[in-house]
């Protein structure tokens, strides 16, 4: 258990490693997945250019699998609403990287159509897989 531990949201605290590994590690774990990464939002750059606020190193990486995207957009087309999926790597108080993946079940509660279920069980799992290979 995670002290960072959200209910819509899978997270693991890395050791040992600067922030830019877990960047890289998410990112080559997430292929291995099936997933690229469409965007990449640096929260803390953005933050301080827009509003001068410091904050802690934050990134937050949109997650896309081409083929379940293309089989959720064709059983609901306003999922797009809800994708990419968002993968989160930020600095702990203590400086150690921190990833969180969004659950995809928590998400998608709010459609609630049975043709989906399949298709967020897999998502699912693969980014649980992800948290396990970094």
């Amino acid at each position: 258990m995670s002290r960072f531990d959200v209910r819509y949201g899978y997270t693991r605290e890395l050791k040992g490693i600067s922030f830019d590994e877990a960047v890289q590690r998410t990112t080559e774990a997430l292929k291995t997945e099936g997933f690229g990464v469409l965007t990449t939002i640096d929260v803390k750059e953005t933050l301080k250019k827009k509003t001068g606020a410091d904050f802690r190193r934050y990134v937050i990486l949109g997650a896309c699998n081409p083929a379940l995207a293309h089989r959720a957009l064709t059983a609901e087309l306003g999922v797009g609403l809800l994708l990419p999926c968002n993968v989160t790597v930020f600095d702990s108080d203590d400086g150690q990287p921190v990833v969180q993946v969004v659950k995809p079940k928590a998400m998608f509660e709010v459609v609630n159509k049975p043709g989906l279920e399949p298709i967020v069980e897999e998502v699912d799992q693969r980014l649980q897989r992800v948290l396990e290979k970094i």
